[in-house]
């Protein structure tokens, strides 16, 4: 089991509040935590819907900052009821790190729709998933679960912030006013901001895989073969 260390801002602020929460919740001990994971991923996709419609539609950033808030809570929780009950599987652990790319990935889609601007939706796509790549590799390599200083956390502060923002932008403005493209400009951040962060991540990944890292991996592939059911002779 890797090594989990978070060098996140909001983090240390949050942690002494999860386990009130997830006391407050009442979650029944028989519940599986995966099925926290499930509801957490179900609430991301609804808070993505949301976003779609964030452009002139109040309810929209006012349910893409609920979803994005509620996918968060029961990200937190989720490992507190595995613990606190003895449901600790690795596939849980699993489950959670798939899904959370997903998360983020709906979210920028549906900032895209609202926007009309699907090719910014699709590159930071692409670097959500090139990041959680990156980050699942290095802790492969190194034996540590690392998170930066701006990571999840502060990525789903600032979507729900967003999604606020939003919602009261559309309340205020004057029927049939035309203002800027705020969401259109915010995925041009968040595009410009995942390129950068990305690239240093990259370099300073590889140099702490090379310092710190097990001895390289030299062994050749092996090629599985599997027993023929008739012929009971091995086949490739």
């Amino acid at each position: 089991m890797s090594r989990r260390i978070s060098h996140s801002i909001i983090d240390p602020l949050v942690a002494p509040l999860v386990l009130p929460l997830y006391r407050a919740l009442h979650i029944p001990r028989r519940f599986p935590p995966e099925g926290i994971v499930g509801i957490g991923h179900l609430l991301a996709i609804g808070g993505a819907v949301g976003f779609a419609f964030s452009d002139d539609r109040a309810w929209g950033g006012a349910i893409g900052a609920a979803g994005v808030l509620g996918n968060h809570i029961a990200d937190m929780v989720d490992g507190t009821h595995a613990r606190q009950t003895d449901q600790c599987r690795n596939g849980g652990e699993l489950l959670d790190h798939f899904t959370d790319p997903l998360s983020f990935s709906y979210w920028m889609i549906g900032l895209g729709i609202a926007a009309g601007r699907l090719d910014l939706a699709l590159a930071t796509v692409i670097l959500i998933y090139a990041t959680a790549v990156l980050t699942s590799i290095k802790a492969k390599m190194l034996g540590e679960f690392t998170l930066r200083a701006f990571g999840p956390t502060e990525f789903k502060a600032l979507l729900a912030l967003l999604g606020v923002g939003l919602a009261i932008r559309v309340l205020v403005e004057p029927a049939g006013a035309t203002g800027p493209d705020v969401v259109g400009v915010v995925l041009w951040v968040f595009t410009g901001v995942g390129i950068l962060q990305l690239l240093v991540g990259l370099v300073t990944s590889v140099r702490e895989v090379n310092a710190r890292g097990s001895a390289p991996d030299t062994s050749e592939w092996e090629v599985a073969r599997s027993e023929h059911p008739s012929t009971g002779q091995d086949e490739l």
